[in-house]
């Protein structure tokens, strides 16, 4: 024992009282009873019913933090949410006031829809409607196949329009099913007139252009009034596709000093990649009076001669 000090415990041979060991023991069988006589019997379910409703006021003020938490952030972003919603309407407000402002020209604008409008509306044109079913399996070709053939009375030639613009037209018919040729496939032309000029043009598939697909007005004068931007539609000349249906904007214009014709590449305004459901017109020629369908030159000879011989015959004693 050190110096100065007083040992109060008792001695190790005085000790009494159970020995670690049997504590453990003790307090295992004890912890392991409860458990068999709490799943079997359900002898612990009052006590757990009363440390609940002691611990109840606890867990609510520790749960309070968490709520108070919880309202600040969803306040936060709901005004938030607000002030995104306020800044669009504001936004919005501009691009109204912007409109506004530049009323004349959107006039003059919807004169000139308004004049092809009544130029399409003069023009009688039936249509059926169909759905594409696939493109066709020819790498060199732009094809689809649409579900309307022979039996639906669809005929080659028929124009093909989707919502945007003009896609194609029929180039093949089958029973059941017929095949259209896109606008930018290389073997396709298309008569065009210029909404804004009046200038007419033919523009032709070009499968390469950006890779995507487009259009070339061919055979225009370098000098030739024509901007980026410009709208072309049908011009009728051909006698198939119906007048002022839309067909193309003017993308690009390159004018060089040694060529005496510019190049002109065009974007096409049918979806002429996803397009889905389309409609099946029919060629211009076929709504025509009867009057106004020019004879065949043969059968037109043939009148001639005939109108001449029975006047022969008239002038015969």
């Amino acid at each position: 024992m050190p110096h100065g000090t007083l040992e109060r415990s008792a001695p190790s041979f005085m000790r009494q009282g159970p020995t670690p060991r049997a504590q453990l023991i003790l307090y295992s069988a004890l912890a392991l009873f409860l458990m068999v006589a709490d799943a079997r019997f359900r002898m612990t379910e009052p006590i757990r019913n009363v440390v609940a409703t002691a611990l109840y006021p606890v867990q609510w003020l520790m749960l309070q933090p968490v709520e108070f938490l919880g309202r600040s952030t969803n306040y936060v972003e709901s005004l938030e949410a607000a002030q995104a919603q306020t800044r669009q309407a504001q936004r919005l407000l501009l691009e109204a006031s912007l409109r506004a402002n530049q009323l004349e020209e959107l006039e003059l604008e919807n004169e000139r829809l308004r004049q092809l409008l009544e130029l399409r509306t003069r023009t009688k044109v039936s249509a059926r409607a169909a759905q594409i079913l696939y493109d066709t399996a020819d790498p060199y070709s732009r094809r689809v196949v649409v579900d309307a053939g022979q039996t639906s009375g669809v005929e080659p030639g028929s124009p093909v329009v989707d919502a945007l613009g003009v896609l194609g037209q029929i180039t093949r018919v089958h029973p059941f099913y017929s095949e259209a040729t896109l606008l930018i496939d290389r073997d396709q032309a298309i008569p065009v007139v210029n909404v804004r000029t009046g200038q007419r043009g033919v523009a032709f598939g070009d499968p390469v252009l950006s890779h995507g697909g487009g259009m070339e007005l061919r055979f225009m004068q370098a000098s030739a009034d024509i901007e980026e931007g410009d709208l072309l539609t049908t011009s009728g000349m051909d006698r198939v596709y119906p007048p002022g249906l839309p067909v193309a904007r003017v993308v690009r214009v390159e004018r060089r000093a040694d060529l005496a014709f510019a190049r002109v590449y065009c974007k096409p305004l049918a979806r002429v990649q996803g397009a889905r459901h389309v409609l099946l017109l029919s060629p211009a020629v076929n709504d025509l009076p009867a009057a106004e369908i020019p004879l065949e030159p043969a059968r037109a000879d043939k009148s001639e001669k005939k109108d001449k011989k029975d006047k022969k015959e008239k002038a015969r004693p």
